[in-house]
């Protein structure tokens, strides 16, 4: 008998729009998974993630983290995403 070692389980990514490097998606998906392990409180997930871009990329980043929302924001070209990590939806800009 194999004996299973217990796996955190990854939430599934969906990306549905990006103006944004592949590598600072790939990091933008890293830091939110690493932010819903940590906090549970979309305020504080969202925190975490802005606060993280801002020490990262440089100022000033916005992140807002939610299951329904909408928005219509300006950003800084190539400073966008918005997906879907599991039901939530992350939208992280960076305006000047």
């Amino acid at each position: 008998m194999v004996s299973e070692k217990p796996t955190k389980e990854k939430l599934d990514v969906q990306i549905k729009s990006a103006d944004m490097s592949e590598e600072m998606q790939q990091q933008a998906i890293e830091v939110s998974q690493t932010a819903f392990e940590k906090f549970s409180i979309e305020k504080d997930i969202a925190q975490y993630i802005k606060k993280e871009f801002d020490s990262r990329a440089g100022a000033t980043w916005h992140c807002i983290v939610g299951r329904n929302f909408g928005s219509f924001v300006t950003h800084e070209t190539k400073h966008f995403i918005y997906f879907y990590l599991g039901h939530c939806a992350i939208l992280l800009f960076k305006t000047q």
